[in-house]
């Protein structure tokens, strides 16, 4: 999907705008822009920064990061926006100055919950990339934060916003495939070994204390930085969270779901035998009392498809079942397997790319949390909403770790009778950096 027939399908209200109902700061900016800050150029920061900056009315003026590569990145991603932003390296100091309106935030995941709460603490509307929190004690501390500071906290699940599977939950809910009750989703990929990492000397053009902020203090390797921190619990959450996020919300979603009351997993670092902690080998299930049911598959290093795809879920239903793409798309199908009805985008899922694996369908997430931010939307997924998915996910991880079946609170996602497991709920933190709402 090219920018032009993105911003005529989705941006007519927003290009239309020239009052809002709450004030936008920003003495050169006028009364219907959204001036954002993007904290975490390296990847996936540098793509939101340029996809953001090419929304109409929204400016990046500032961008922070820690690491002197990253830095290029993110200029170099906004070398052709009207606005050349600044560079500020300590998020503490950034959120001081009163010239924008939100904060993106695709640092390591670590610093999501700790950064978007000093980000509402600070006046800023807060979109953070999934997931919403390092550990479930986060998604509810950052749950908490978003009802107390009156800030509108969008998690990047970014799926909730593409209009065919809007389209798609919808005609679920209808009952179009009868009683929906079973959804499983899949991730595959061929990620390499990350070896064994060697202690050296911090690189100069690195602040590897303010890169670890809330996060105990480790020795820097040459295997962590900059993505490889996703296989290590001090900083990552590994696949589940990584990737899992978007499909188990999707599934949830499908079938109306909040908390589980039972989930196991069973898995583990099988392909090579390296620095690697999290699980390359998993599959989650999750249960809600004796009614529905979802199953999450995730091979990081086999990445043979299921369905055809290298990502997607499916919705069962007793009236017929629901595919999805890894994308946008989706077919669905009677009980005879017949195909009755088909939603299509014309952007191909990129299961693996790193950047995005939905490519400018993101926009539509995107434009979504600006429009809230004038005033003219609501967010399609709150991070109220959205922590729930990653609960599943961190319910799913510490199944794992802790080598046994989780019994869950159906109100709230909290563990029953398990202190064992119940200790992997929140983290310790670096002395004066634990989140505080």
């Amino acid at each position: 999907m090219n920018r032009r027939k993105f911003i005529k399908n989705t941006s007519t209200a927003a290009a239309g705008v020239t009052i809002l109902n709450f004030p936008v700061f920003g003495k050169n900016a006028p009364s219907n822009k959204v001036i954002l800050a993007v904290m975490g150029v390296n990847s996936r920061g540098s793509y939101l920064a340029k996809s953001f900056a090419s929304l109409p009315n929204v400016e990046v003026a500032y961008i922070c990061d820690v690491e002197d590569g990253a830095i290029k990145n993110g200029l170099e991603a906004l070398k052709d926006a009207p606005r050349k932003p600044t560079v500020i390296k300590d998020i503490r100091k950034l959120l001081k100055q009163n010239d924008f309106d939100a904060l993106a935030v695709a640092a390591p995941d670590h610093w999501h919950t700790p950064a978007a709460i000093l980000g509402v603490q600070n006046g800023k509307h807060v979109y953070v990339e999934k997931p919403c929190g390092q550990n479930p004690y986060e998604g509810e501390l950052i749950s908490q934060a978003y009802s107390k500071y009156g800030k509108h906290i969008q998690m990047g699940n970014q799926r909730r916003s593409m209009p065919t599977l809007i389209e798609a939950a919808k005609l679920i809910k209808e009952g179009i495939i009868g009683k929906a009750y079973f959804a499983k989703a899949w991730y595959a990929n061929n990620r390499a070994s990350i070896g064994v990492g060697k202690v050296i000397p911090v690189p100069s053009t690195l602040d590897w204390d303010l890169w670890q902020g809330p996060a105990p203090r480790k020795q820097f390797k040459d295997n962590i930085v900059h993505y490889n921190w996703h296989w290590f619990w001090n900083w990552g959450t590994g696949e589940a969270c990584n990737n899992g996020t978007h499909e188990i919300d999707c599934c949830r979603w499908f079938l109306g779901l909040d908390y589980p009351t039972k989930v196991t997993s069973a898995g583990g670092r099988y392909a090579f035998k390296d620095d690697w902690e999290t699980t390359d080998t998993q599959v989650a299930s999750f249960e809600f009392g004796d009614e529905k049911a979802i199953t999450w598959e995730s091979r990081s290093c086999n990445n043979y498809p299921v369905e055809g795809e290298s990502r997607g879920f499916i919705i069962y239903g007793d009236g017929g079942t629901l595919v999805n793409d890894g994308g946008g798309g989706y077919k669905i199908f009677d009980t005879k397997n017949k195909l009755v009805k088909e939603g299509k985008t014309d952007v191909a899922a990129e299961a693996n790319n790193l950047v995005s694996s939905t490519g400018n369908l993101d926009l539509y997430h995107f434009q979504n949390f600006v429009d809230t931010v004038r005033g003219d939307a609501k967010l399609n997924s709150p991070v109220n909403e959205g922590s729930k998915s990653v609960l599943l996910c961190h319910l799913a991880n510490i199944a794992q770790r802790s080598g046994g079946v989780l019994h869950c609170d159906p109100s709230n996602g909290h563990i029953l009778n398990n202190p064992e497991a119940m200790k992997l709920w929140q983290r310790e933190y670096e002395k004066g950096w634990k989140p505080v709402v």
